[in-house]
């Protein structure tokens, strides 16, 4: 079984930035879509951000439009989340998923990772 790898959160002031990273334990996993979804303290797991394998076609949840930018380099076999101008609601576990197609539904994610947790202070 695949597992999805993220690194990057960590603690970081309002107005502040970060970079999550995600790989596949295994080099050769390929997925045609790659997905962050973020879940905070007694809520549901929320979609952030999706990319599509070209990186062409990408999609993002209203809360985060014009501060993060999802990419993804496939000679590395990675996919980012670069952060900016973050909030302090943007404090969550955020997890690294991969689908078959550029959905926002978490449900059509069938590879996930273990969660990075990202805290932002006010």
């Amino acid at each position: 079984q695949v597992q999805l790898v993220e690194s990057g959160g960590g603690l970081v002031q309002a107005g502040g930035s970060l970079r999550l990273s995600c790989s596949p334990s295994r080099r050769t996993f390929r997925s045609a879509v790659m997905g962050w979804f973020r879940q905070a303290p007694g809520k549901e797991r929320e979609f952030v951000a999706a990319i599509t394998w070209s990186g062409v076609s990408t999609n993002y949840a209203d809360s985060v439009k014009g501060r993060f930018t999802i990419s993804r380099d496939n000679a590395e076999n990675t996919v980012y989340l670069q952060m900016n101008s973050l909030k302090p609601e943007d404090t969550a576990v955020y997890y690294c998923a991969a689908a078959n197609s550029l959905t926002t539904n978490r449900n059509d994610y069938s590879y996930w990772g273990q969660g990075t947790q990202v805290t932002v202070s006010s």
